[in-house]
């Protein structure tokens, strides 16, 4: 075989292979898989009686798109400022792999899938789906460009993954759904403070202005605020023991987590370097699994 025949054989297959990578940047796959995550253990908490793994996987699915289409639809409206970023300019729409109408497609029809699939729980579900889509992608996204109030407007369609997987079950608002709604929503802000810190720069570049700064530089108002928002999950992580929905375990150990979250919060406002916006980073990545699944554990 000559290297023409090589090359003529092999192209299709990486095209195919460029495809799904562009494909799962626009869905930003990864995130999506955290949305999922955080839906499925919602479900899981909620729960009473044996599990429906079938219902699990069609909340993963639905999610997954709803997910999908919002991220897509996010990379529509910022592909000209996503070319000015040295960790975005590389996304499909921004180097020029795809184009708009392409997207837009992707995102109409993951958004359709999506919301029927959680239409099949209950109207709740489907409601909070739609929230949650156009919040991010026609609140959040251009607010970004407006000023640091863009991270509060976030937290709120960031958090609805935890009310959908709650009403999944329930199809109902219930003190639970609320509860993991505001775990979700107050972990945001130590989570998002570490990574605008981290990426300053590259947002100061696009003209987002999100990030809260002072005299061009970052504010160390910053860690003060993780610290703030941190300390708002103690007595959220307590509802569900005095509910009687888990047990005194897992109230002991989303309070450690919180007190954790905090101090990491506090380093960054001492501190005020890479390394400790690192550390808040990281250990918000710990936060939130270990919670859950101390939560889901303990009603067991």
């Amino acid at each position: 075989m000559n290297n023409n025949t090589k090359v003529a054989t092999s192209s299709p297959f990486r095209l195919v292979s460029q495809k799904v990578r562009d494909f799962g940047e626009l869905v930003k796959f990864k995130l999506s898989l955290t949305v999922v995550y955080s839906a499925v253990m919602a479900y899981l908490i909620a729960a009473q009686g044996s599990i429906d793994w079938v219902s699990v996987l069609i909340l993963s699915v639905g999610g997954f798109c709803v997910s999908g289409a919002a991220n897509a639809l996010n990379q529509v409206l910022e592909r000209d400022f996503d070319k000015l970023m040295k960790r975005t300019a590389d996304r499909p729409l921004a180097a020029g792999r795809m184009t708009v109408s392409e997207a837009v497609l992707a995102a109409g029809i993951l958004s359709i899938i999506g919301l029927m699939l959680l239409a099949l729980f209950n109207p709740w579900a489907s409601f909070f789906g739609v929230i949650a889509l156009l919040s991010y992608a026609f609140l959040y996204t251009p607010m970004k460009r407006i000023g640091p109030s863009a991270i509060a407007v976030g937290a709120l369609p960031g958090a609805l993954p935890m009310l959908i997987g709650c009403v999944a079950f329930q199809g109902e608002l219930t003190s639970l759904a609320l509860t993991l709604f505001l775990l979700q929503f107050f972990w945001q802000f130590p989570h998002f403070g570490a990574i605008s810190w981290l990426g300053f720069e590259d947002y100061q570049k696009a003209g987002f202005k999100f990030v809260v700064s002072k005299d061009g530089k970052q504010d160390r108002s910053i860690g003060l605020q993780a610290v703030f928002y941190a300390l708002c999950l103690l007595p959220v992580g307590l509802v569900p023991f005095y509910t009687n929905i888990t047990g005194l375990v897992s109230s002991i150990i989303v309070s450690a987590l919180a007190v954790g979250y905090a101090w990491f919060g506090w380093n960054l406002y001492l501190k005020s370097n890479r390394k400790a916006a690192m550390q808040l980073m990281f250990f918000s990545f710990f936060y939130l699994p270990v919670a859950l699944t101390a939560l889901w554990l303990d009603k067991i």
